[in-house]
């Protein structure tokens, strides 16, 4: 762009019109926008999200609050949930420890065992009820999140 581009020249006519400069044309192919393809996915997509806010706001607003007080009920219920398993974790540990120190064991060493227990469990070596006290259904259950419950028991 040269100098004469940017500056404009008014003429001394006092009744002479101010002329913008021309546009600089548009340079930039990659700000042309989105294909059309792109334009019926996102409109879709955002026809979908309308008819879901749509068919919420159809409902009467008792029935909109009284799901919101199920969903909170149900987050006590497992807040409540997680609180007692916490809580019997460690009184568990507790014992452990105890039982282990009576033994001779370390607190190291008791880790270390539950550590080895935990990925045997993990990786499906040990399928073990331990008598009765672990349902089917519970493994099932650590089966289901294995690849999360890996990431918590990682060693090293």
């Amino acid at each position: 762009m040269t100098l004469k581009d940017q500056i404009q020249v008014v003429p001394a006519n006092a009744e002479a019109a101010f002329i913008p400069p021309p546009e600089a044309p548009n340079t930039k192919p990659a700000d042309a926008g989105p294909t059309l393809e792109q334009a019926i996915e996102r409109n879709e997509a955002l026809t979908e999200k309308i008819d879901a806010l749509d068919a919420i706001l159809a409902k009467p607003l008792s029935e909109i609050l009284a799901d919101r007080e199920k969903a909170e009920e149900a987050a006590l219920a497992w807040d409540r949930f997680g609180a007692m398993w916490m809580l019997s974790q460690r009184a568990m540990r507790r014992v452990a420890l105890d039982l282990a120190a009576q033994q001779g064991v370390s607190e190291e060493e008791v880790v270390a065992r539950a550590m080895t227990h935990a990925n045997a469990v993990l990786n499906g070596a040990d399928e073990l009820d331990l008598g009765g006290t672990i349902a089917p259904a519970q493994l099932q259950h650590i089966a289901r999140h294995r690849a999360f419950l890996r990431k918590q028991f990682r060693t090293g």
